[in-house]
C-alpha cells in the first residue's frame, strides 16, 4: 500500500474536498442520485461506518427503507431536505439529527425537494452482514461483505421454530 492509500487518523478539509465522490443511485429508485465520500474507511476505521453525503436539488438518497441489523444516523450539514420517518414526513436542515435503532426501528428515506444540495453525514455499523427492508417495494436485501441479493417478500416462505422440534408421534 502506498502512503497516498494507507489510511490516516486525520483527514483535513482540504483533502476531503480533494477526495472523490461515488456516485450512488439505489436500484430501487430511478430518482435516487448521493455523491457519498468514505470518511471512514480513509481514516482504516473497520468496525464504523461514516461518509460525507451530498444529494442535488430535485433528487432522493436512496429509498425508504428500514435495517435488521446495522444502526443508521444521519446529521444535516447544509441545505434542506424532506426525511420521511414512519408514516410521517418532516422538513430537515442544518443541526438536525436522525438516529435508526436496529433492529425494529422505523423505516425511513431523504429527499431534498429545494434548490440547493442537501450535504450531511451517514453513519452507522459496519458489520459486514445486515438486512434491508424495502416495504414500498415488497423486497429485502441481504447485505454480506461484497455480495448483495434480493429476495421478493411474496417469495419467502415463513416458519417457526416449532418446525424444527421432533416429538415422539413424529419419529413414530
Amino acid at each position: 500500500m502506498s502512503d497516498e492509500t494507507k489510511p490516516q487518523p486525520l483527514l483535513t478539509a482540504q483533502q476531503i474536498d480533494a477526495m472523490p465522490a461515488y456516485k450512488i443511485r439505489h436500484p430501487f429508485n430511478p430518482n435516487s442520485s448521493v455523491q457519498v465520500k468514505t470518511l471512514s474507511m480513509a481514516t482504516g476505521l473497520t468496525r464504523a461506518a461514516l461518509s460525507l453525503a451530498r444529494v442535488p436539488p430535485g433528487k432522493e438518497s436512496f429509498v425508504y427503507h428500514a435495517h435488521a441489523r446495522d444502526e443508521e444516523w444521519l446529521y444535516i450539514l447544509s441545505g434542506r431536505g424532506q426525511a420521511e420517518i414512519g408514516d410521517d414526513r418532516f422538513e430537515v436542515g442544518p443541526g438536525d439529527f436522525m438516529g435508526f435503532p436496529a433492529p425494529g426501528g422505523p423505516a425511513h428515506h431523504l429527499l431534498n425537494p429545494y434548490d440547493e444540495d442537501l450535504v450531511y453525514l451517514m453513519g452507522g455499523d459496519r458489520s459486514g452482514f445486515d438486512i434491508g427492508i424495502f416495504p414500498r417495494q415488497g423486497k429485502h436485501l441481504i447485505f454480506q461483505g461484497m455480495t448483495i441479493q434480493a429476495v421478493d417478500d411474496a417469495a419467502m416462505t415463513p416458519m417457526s421454530f416449532d418446525q424444527f422440534f421432533v416429538t415422539d408421534e413424529d419419529e413414530g
